[in-house]
């Protein structure tokens, strides 16, 4: 997918906004921060976006200035032959996910658990199920009494499901969705699995926290996701969640400052559009107001009995579960390749990718010893770490 980059992925305040993010120069992958009309180039200060985003006040870092922020709209394509070119807003750290985080998303996990993965036999399991329960989920808070009295009734219609304990139970469901340096950015291809026949897109609001587990910005993700290998069994997640090119995060981050910071996440209300191949279109939105668990709830959860001394990005889960039916009645949505995926916000951007299957994507071959022999020769690892 070859495509130039353009204002209109970035923020709608983007001139009072401070953005951070990774481009491929010729010298190899580097931070950068877009603020006051003008891409600067941080490597010199911090080699990684770990390194950046653990300072205590990233956006009053300073770098070397590059170039006008116009010119890299004539500059950064997605094409891996041509540099710069944009890359996922993160490095070293790790790509974790909030799964089940809204009440529509749970009917969803538990209509592919009831029919096995089948999405022809998903309508049927979809109405009896909003019969049953659609109202009453939507209105408990995790872990409160009212979710345990749920629970009970749902427990006597033998009725209960895994998904609907990480939904409205006291553990959110926290997954590793990708591998360290695995993401792809705005422009890549993304996979779904060539073996997969029920898959959606997952657009998402991701938090990018440091090593403290302290949130220091946001961005906007897609966590593809296999419908059909995770409703044959929950054991499947891996395989349904990592996969090559399966996550796709950016365009940018925004950092927290006076103008954007937690309520402008809870507050977004994230735009998904698929345009296929053949004409088809679906449109959809997930509100933050209607999540289930806050973002600072789903980040201590994170952090309570692990440590991330690279930090992490953690995506908070989607509302929106496709649905509308593409090619028979009742078969619902699935990925084509050629599909192109926008996912947007007005306060952070908009994510543009296209559909292709994981094997044809190009291959992840760029690791942390990579990235490492790279800063070497460049003289980077001597900058001092963050205090």
């Amino acid at each position: 997918m070859s495509q130039i980059f353009s204002a209109e992925a970035l923020p709608a305040d983007h001139a009072d906004a401070i953005l951070a993010g990774r481009l491929q120069l010729e010298a190899g992958p580097t931070p950068v921060l877009l603020r006051g009309g003008m891409v600067e180039d941080m490597s010199a200060v911090a080699p990684t976006m770990a390194d950046l985003l653990d300072r205590p006040e990233p956006a009053n870092m300073r770098g070397r200035a590059l170039f006008p922020i116009d010119e890299l709209f004539g500059r950064a394509v997605a094409d891996s032959s041509a540099a710069p070119r944009l890359l996922a807003p993160i490095d070293l750290q790790v790509v974790k996910a909030a799964g089940v985080t809204f009440a529509v998303s749970a009917l969803e996990r538990v209509i592919e658990e009831r029919a096995r993965g089948d999405a022809g036999a998903a309508a049927a399991v979809r109405a009896r199920l909003e019969e049953r329960i659609g109202g009453g989920l939507r209105a408990v808070k995790p872990g409160g009494a009212e979710a345990a009295a749920l629970k009970a009734a749902l427990l006597d219609e033998g009725m209960w499901s895994q998904y609907l304990e990480v939904a409205i139970g006291p553990d959110a469901e926290i997954f590793t969705k990708a591998p360290v340096l695995a993401a792809v950015g705005w422009g890549a291809e993304i996979g779904v699995r060539s073996d997969s026949t029920w898959n959606n897109p997952e657009p998402e609001v991701v938090l990018i926290a440091d090593s403290h587990g302290r949130a220091k910005g946001a961005t906007l993700g897609n966590d593809v996701n296999l419908r059909d290998f995770e409703g044959r069994s929950a054991l499947l997640l891996s395989k349904a969640k990592d996969n090559n090119a399966s996550c796709a995060v950016g365009p940018f981050i925004r950092l927290f400052d006076d103008c954007f910071g937690m309520e402008g996440v809870r507050e977004a209300v994230v735009e998904l559009t698929i345009d296929g191949p053949e004409g088809y279109r679906l449109e959809g939105t997930s509100s933050m107001r209607e999540i289930s668990r806050d973002p600072e709830e789903l980040l201590r959860q994170t952090m309570s009995e692990h440590q991330y001394p690279d930090g992490f990005a953690l995506f908070l889960g989607t509302l929106f579960a496709p649905t509308q039916d593409r090619d028979e009645p009742n078969r619902g949505f699935t990925h084509r390749e050629g599909d192109v995926v926008r996912i947007a916000t007005p306060s952070l951007g908009a994510l543009v990718n296209r559909v292709t299957t994981s094997k044809a994507a190009e291959p992840w071959a760029f690791g942390v010893r990579d990235l490492m022999r790279n800063l070497s020769a460049r003289g980077l690892l001597e900058v001092p770490a963050a205090a």
